[in-house]
């Protein structure tokens, strides 16, 4: 027996990127939701870890090494890339 919390569809922009550098290589999913107050999931394809980030995120590197068990380095190579590709966003008030 369970509670179900929440049931909800959507249709969403999903991005298939990758690049490799002298350090490392990925190959990364970001969906882009409406869900999650507006931030997109990014998705490391060799490893399957994921997580929610915006622009403001990528400056924390060391959640990025947390996340996707990085260097400083490969971190900062990483927060580089996706400036590229994650927008923008205000946080959506859901309350």
């Amino acid at each position: 027996m369970y509670e179900r919390l929440y049931e909800e569809m959507e249709r969403a922009t999903i991005q298939f990127v990758g690049y490799a550098s002298d350090r490392t290589r990925f190959d990364l999913c970001i969906v882009f939701t409406e869900q999650f107050f507006g931030k997109p999931i990014v998705i490391c394809m060799q490893t399957g870890k994921s997580t929610l980030l915006c622009l403001d995120d990528l400056h924390h590197l060391e959640h990025l090494q947390a996340i996707f068990s990085l260097g400083p380095k490969e971190a900062e190579e990483l927060s580089e890339f996706l400036r590229q590709h994650i927008p923008s966003i205000a946080i959506k008030d859901e309350f």
